[in-house]
């Protein structure tokens, strides 16, 4: 739940876009403003503004202040919304959820890829690489009639045991000759946290975040 006031806190404190935009134009609007008093206190009196075109800079400017009353209006909406989205889906911390693509966050030692049923591919091979690309696990699993579960035990080939945090994999799956076949496949973890950044949600596994929209199942 610390995590979860902290990512509020943090939220509100940066500025949104949507503000930014409205400082903008208010901004805009002032300056406006300022240049039209100062065109009607030097005006020619023999030669006023024309009452049509400076009814026309009026309905401009209200037109104006509409707008930054309705973007501040939004931004305030748009923030409730996604305060009570995050309190909702604080409900899936410490629950196991499936996820899709390449993140592979490793946990207390073990991370798990779920691997599709065998169909034209009998097995797939698995690659674990770091975030810089480097491979540092390959394991050929063999595929049954139903999902099968590789658990990665956090070990390099070589045997050298690496810390927790984000990974990176990649799957393909190999036919009956050997030939190498598209698949895909999806991530089993535990989300221990949820944030808000960037105004979007992100659901935490230990220090590693990944968007809501790869949330493919909750157990």
């Amino acid at each position: 739940m610390t995590s979860i006031a902290t990512a509020a806190v943090g939220s509100a404190a940066a500025p949104s876009a949507a503000a930014t935009a409205s400082t903008k134009i208010a901004g805009d609007f002032n300056t406006f403003l300022k240049m039209l008093t100062t065109q009607l206190q030097n005006q020619d009196p023999t030669n006023a503004m024309d009452p049509t075109e400076m009814t026309n800079q009026l309905v401009a400017f209200s037109q104006v202040e509409q707008q930054i009353a309705m973007n501040s209006n939004l931004t305030s909406l748009i923030s409730l919304q996604q305060a009570q989205a995050l309190t909702t889906s604080a409900d899936l911390v410490g629950r196991k959820v499936e996820l899709s693509g390449t993140t592979l966050p490793l946990q207390s030692g073990a991370a798990q890829v779920k691997l599709p049923v065998s169909g034209t591919a009998t097995a797939a091979q698995v690659h674990v690489l770091d975030n810089s690309g480097n491979l540092l696990r390959t394991q050929v699993v063999q595929l049954g009639k139903s999902p099968t579960t590789w658990t990665w035990d956090g070990r390099t080939d070589s045997g050298r045991q690496l810390s927790d945090g984000a990974y990176t994999y990649s799957v393909a799956g190999i036919g009956p000759s050997g030939s190498a076949l598209p698949m895909t496949a999806t991530v089993v973890a535990t989300a221990t946290g949820v944030q808000r950044q960037n105004n979007s949600l992100s659901l935490m596994f230990g220090a590693t975040g990944v968007g809501m929209d790869k949330v493919v199942s909750v157990d």
